[in-house]
């Protein structure tokens, strides 16, 4: 079977994830890593057979390599522009980790760079290759819960304690140069976490009938190292349909959503699909659940749906993933999160 060689630019801990996706994929191939770290290097290389004319110190190396096809970079916010405009230049398919930009001009600067190329870009939010959204899609269609009202998501985790001995906590020391919490990294919880809600919210705002939006209702808590880390807004759509969504990094919040129909409610007790196994209620005229157990890594649904476009030559990502219009509309949600 002819297969998609792919490479990686960044080797932390997404990357990891990512890469062992390929080992539950027929369409596709890990072929090349690119990192500054020689120990991430020989880590990839061990663990993935791969060749060593195919491991990189430098990014623009990989780039160049004629037999990659695609290459995922899943390096730091404030380096997605940097590194996605190069491979682009370099004629190379790009997915770009999650947020795609650190801004709405860089979103909109690298589809200018995207236009004139005939290369494929996607913006990598695992959750909308998964059949949970797939489920969702269709009950919406399918009128289950009639006419969309309103939808509440949450995204939030605790990096400021520790849990000791069972009930016992302690705060964690601040490293003010984490990707977290550094401004200049691309930190806080709106980036990080809240693009996923803002990203979903789209979703589910384009089944209500518009994407046209405005933001309001913000309440936002700045840390000490000048990036907020606990954040709630409001997305009013033209359609009358709103989205409550909320981040934090001081909060466990879970990643629960509800979606709230006239004839009733679909309720996701874990949206991205981190955990093993989830849920999705329906109550509305009949009651009942739909359960979705863990059969393969996430990643690899992303993998195969990419790899299958590009054997195919179809260069766009291919609905429910997020579109390039969807990803410029989603920065500007984070864009007005981030300055109201």
């Amino acid at each position: 079977m002819e297969k998609v060689n792919w490479g990686i630019i960044g080797l932390g801990n997404i990357a990891r994830k990512f890469s062992e996706a390929f080992e539950e994929t027929e369409n596709s191939n890990l072929l090349a890593v690119a990192s500054k770290n020689k120990d991430k290097i020989n880590f990839f290389k061990e663990k993935h057979q791969l060749e060593n004319k195919f491991l990189f110190n430098d990014y623009n190396d990989l780039i160049n390599c004629k037999e990659v096809d695609i290459i995922y970079i899943a390096l730091p916010n404030f380096l997605h522009h940097k590194w996605a405009s190069k491979c682009i230049e370099g004629n190379k398919h790009v997915l770009l980790e999650k947020p795609a930009t650190l801004n709405l001009q860089e979103a909109k600067d690298l589809k200018k760079k995207i236009e004139v190329k005939n290369l494929f870009f996607g913006e990598a939010f695992m959750y909308r290759h998964h059949p949970q959204i797939d489920s969702i899609i269709n009950l919406i269609k399918e009128n289950k819960i009639g006419n969309l009202l309103s939808m509440q998501s949450n995204f939030g985790i605790d990096i400021f304690t520790q849990r000791k001995f069972f009930f016992f906590k302690r705060k964690k020391k601040i490293d003010k140069n984490s990707r977290h919490l550094n401004k200049d990294f691309g930190g806080g919880c709106i980036l990080d976490l809240g693009c996923y809600l803002s990203s979903f919210s789209l979703l589910i705002g384009s089944l209500a009938g518009s994407t046209n939006f405005e933001l309001t209702n913000v309440v936002k808590e700045v840390g000490e190292t000048n990036v907020d880390i606990d954040s709630s807004a409001e997305i009013i759509f033209k359609s009358g349909f709103r989205s409550r969504i909320y981040s934090s990094f001081k909060k466990k919040l879970g990643s629960k959503s509800i979606i709230i129909g006239e004839k009733g409610t679909i309720n996701i007790n874990n949206t991205w699909m981190h955990k093993n196994n989830n849920i999705i209620k329906v109550k509305s005229d009949k009651n009942y659940s739909i359960k979705f157990k863990k059969s393969k890594n996430i990643y690899s649904y992303q993998i195969e749906a990419i790899s299958k476009n590009l054997l195919n030559k179809i260069y766009k990502p291919t609905f429910p993933a997020m579109s390039m219009s969807e990803t410029l509309q989603n920065m500007e949600i984070i864009d007005l999160w981030l300055n109201s």
